[in-house]
């Protein structure tokens, strides 16, 4: 028999409403399942259904075996100290893949779990104070810092997209562990203490990487199985390596990411990333949230606006810094501040939202 998720003996719930008791609990009973999505349910035998966090568009359904997830288990108890007696906490909902996984990991290890994605920051900062591991997105932290002092934390694993250095210098205090990972790929890198803040760290470990034409591959025992319902996804397989469409390079022993194939726009002929410019701009001073989207242009057929939330005074100095570091062609032409910012249920910043406020004609 295939190996299955289980509640271990002395792992507990300490918080959660009755929905995530519920969901925990079948999907700690071993038998097929999915949390959110719809459709009827493809997993089989030793199999579930997660969902990708959508920032590109809809979420996808993915199916994957238990041993997939499994595997990773014994090498984050290594790595993180996640075991008995241990207390581990999940600022999303369970139908987001890191929370799921964070949570099934924890009890099938025998940890106890703390499920806050329902609760005001006030509440999530006083359950999260002492907490020994506390798995998140930098979209959730920023959330969070933002109405909260940082509360007490041993150890954050940050996963979903690259820690911006304001919030690096928030979670001082706590012991930080910062990896890139896919829905489709799980863990990829993970980000070690004196690695460049550039890259985003050596392969996890039992995963091979390697750059093909600019386009980043991996093989590893963590992929998933295949994409369920109609969809057809983009993740794409060659000869047992995967492609989640990341752009990118290694250079000694780091991986180092350029940006999504889907998002690259081509400015004057010249390819450009969305993802390193909104890097940048997420450094600078008076800035919380930030995303860099096409606009269609007559002369160089498209050209880059930012959608930012923070300071509007910075205007100037951010379009001057970026014209400085990045060149006339990278630079966005013209910033859009925004008093709210529109979220998927993962966190991520809701791209298509922000689109069709730059062009809604686009693409």
């Amino acid at each position: 028999m295939k190996e299955r998720f289980a509640w271990a003996k002395g792992a507990r719930l300490l918080h959660g409403d009755a929905g995530v008791q519920a969901n925990l609990q079948r999907a700690l009973s071993g038998a097929p399942f999915r949390i959110g999505g719809e459709g009827a349910l493809e997993a089989g035998e030793g199999e579930f259904e997660t969902l990708t966090s959508g920032s590109s568009g809809a979420a996808r359904r993915i199916v994957r075996s238990m041993p997939s997830w499994i595997a990773s288990f014994s090498v984050n108890a290594r790595l993180f100290g996640i075991g008995q007696g241990a207390r581990v906490a999940v600022l999303g909902g369970l139908e987001q893949s890191l929370a799921l996984y964070a949570a099934v990991e924890a009890l099938h290890l025998g940890a106890d779990v703390l499920v806050l994605g329902h609760l005001p920051a006030q509440a999530q900062a006083r359950a999260l104070d002492g907490v020994d591991v506390l798995w998140a997105s930098p979209a959730q932290l920023r959330l969070l810092l933002a109405q909260v002092e940082m509360p007490r934390l041993g150890r954050v694993i940050v996963g979903g997209s690259k820690l911006d250095d304001g919030l690096r210098a928030a979670l001082v205090g706590a012991a930080v562990s910062e990896f890139y990972g896919a829905a489709e790929a799980s863990f990829i890198t993970l980000a070690g203490a004196g690695m460049p803040f550039a890259s985003v760290g050596a392969p996890y470990p039992e995963v091979d990487l390697a750059v093909r034409g600019g386009e980043v591959w991996l093989r590893s025992p963590y992929t998933f199985i295949r994409y369920a319902g109609a969809d057809a996804g983009q993740a794409r397989w060659q000869d047992g390596w995967l492609s989640v469409g990341e752009m990118g390079r290694i250079q000694g022993g780091l991986l180092y990411l350029s940006g999504r194939a889907g998002r690259m726009v081509t400015v004057a002929d010249h390819n450009v990333f969305p993802e390193e410019i909104e890097a940048r701009i997420m450094g600078m001073a008076g800035v919380r949230q930030a995303a860099v989207l096409p606009r269609r242009d007559s002369l160089r057929g498209v050209h880059l606006v930012a959608v930012c939330q923070g300071d509007a005074l910075r205007e100037a100095a951010i379009l001057a810094q970026l014209r400085a570091e990045m060149g006339a062609l990278k630079a966005p032409k013209s910033v859009i501040w925004r008093a709210d910012w529109p979220c998927l249920p993962s966190g991520k910043t809701d791209l298509r939202a922000l689109q069709l406020q730059v062009d809604p004609t686009w693409p």
